[in-house]
């Protein structure tokens, strides 16, 4: 067989832009759910059937920021792919080393494809064509490309990169940007894959994001300010996890809590998160708008009931002087303690759960995005006086609802030497509660 070889399904004009581009180095940023991994992956299945054809082997490594994605980019992408070029091949599913997985799928003439969880170790693995797959979300970018481009720097190699963007200080923000440097650049935002044929209603997707930043990230490339952000995406991006969030993984350990109140438009929010080892593990966050507070309490019942709670953090400030006084008196107020949200306390909150993100001691759900934007929506401000406060843009997600939450649980977790212990208010008269 000579020739290209013509893809089993219709391509958009992007995703033939990109596989149709043979440049030895090239990277894309696609805007969210466009495609970016399937079409990537076609490119791979593409380029073995045809070496195979020509009785030659090629060898792909596909790193992804986790096993989760990693089995995604094989399962959904490569082997979707050779199936439907009536290809033969054999797949497995190993141990490559102590803790990483390994999905790969053997061509009959010998050429192969592995998708791994991306780390300096397995960066250093192979020499191979390589696809790094959302590079911008790896934790620790900078030190996976000083491992990795030594192995593909045998003429001939090809490197890929694909991702969205995620904030400016990672290995992705210097290579997409950059020029003059041999390297071939594609940019589809959401506006251009609508454009050349893919059927989205732009519109929809907008107003159903409900966060410009999301928005602005995700759909429309742009490369959001990290210059203020009490969290960068990189940050953000280093503590998440797949196994994050999910309650069935609770072990059983001691559980520390916040609770972010609200009532009317911002979001009510439990953080759990358990102590395992020297790690504070995401177990669940309970997002909820408008609702009562009969059922936050009893919300937060059932988390206590599920939960080996040891102590909760909650906002005691405004309309939560009366839910914190109830909750101390069903739980009891060594386990429950009210935070009033003065400048200084929001100043030792935020800077508390910042060092815990810094030390990677915290670990939440990944691939959430907005999650994601309501940690990176922070920002810290100095005011005239030289006194630093911290705000956020209120939208319909909230302003940074989710962030108190989960700065609230590890304030709880310091215990009763940690950064903030308020005592309750005197309880106040009946009358000054209405309107609550």
């Amino acid at each position: 067989m000579s020739g290209s070889i013509a893809p089993a399904l219709p391509l958009y004009a992007y995703q033939r832009r990109w596989v149709n581009d043979d440049a030895r180095f090239k990277i894309a940023m696609f805007a969210r759910q466009c495609g970016k991994t399937f079409t990537s992956t076609l490119e791979l299945a593409l380029d073995c059937a045809r070496a195979e054809a020509l009785g030659q082997r090629r060898r792909w490594v596909i790193l992804s920021r986790g096993e989760r994605q990693a089995r995604e980019a094989m399962n959904e992408g490569v082997k979707l792919h050779l199936a439907a070029l009536s290809a033969g091949f054999k797949a497995y599913d190993y141990d490559w080393e102590p803790g990483v997985k390994a999905l790969e799928v053997e061509l009959p003439g010998g050429s192969k494809i592995t998708a791994l969880p991306a780390n300096p170790d397995t960066a250093r693995g192979f020499s191979a064509n390589v696809l790094l797959d959302e590079f911008a979300f790896h934790q620790d970018s900078r030190a996976i490309w000083k491992a990795l481009f030594p192995v593909i720097s045998k003429p001939g190699l090809k490197l890929r990169v694909i991702s969205t963007p995620n904030g400016k200080g990672n290995k992705f923000y210097d290579l997409m940007t950059g020029a003059g440097d041999g390297w071939s650049r594609h940019v589809t935002d959401i506006y251009q894959a609508v454009k050349d044929g893919l059927p989205r209603d732009i519109e929809e997707l907008r107003k159903g994001a409900g966060d410009d930043d999301l928005w602005a990230q995700e759909f429309e490339l742009k490369w959001l300010d990290e210059a203020s952000a009490w969290l960068s995406f990189e940050l953000i991006a280093s503590c998440e996890h797949e196994a994050a969030g999910l309650p069935e993984h609770y072990q059983g350990g001691p559980c520390f809590v916040g609770v972010d109140i609200a009532a009317r438009n911002d979001l009510f929010v439990i953080w759990v998160v358990e102590l395992v080892g020297d790690v504070y593990w995401t177990r669940e966050i309970i997002e909820r708008k408008r609702v009562s507070f009969a059922e936050q309490d009893a919300l937060l019942d059932d988390v206590f009931a599920r939960y080996r709670v040891m102590r909760a953090c909650m906002d005691q400030t405004g309309m939560g002087e009366k839910p914190v006084e109830d909750a101390q008196r069903r739980h009891g107020s060594t386990r429950v303690e009210g935070v009033l949200f003065t400048a200084v306390n929001k100043l030792t909150l935020a800077t508390h759960g910042k060092e815990v993100f810094e030390d990677r001691k915290l670990r939440i759900p990944e691939g959430n995005p907005a999650l994601r934007a309501d940690l990176h929506k922070l920002k810290k401000v100095t005011g005239p006086t030289g006194t630093p406060r911290f705000v956020a843009d209120s939208d319909s997600s909230g302003h940074a609802d989710r962030t108190w939450a989960a700065f609230l649980a590890l304030n709880a977790a310091a215990g009763d030497t940690g950064p903030v212990h308020v005592a309750s208010r005197p309880r106040r008269s009946a009358l000054s509660l209405e309107g609550y």
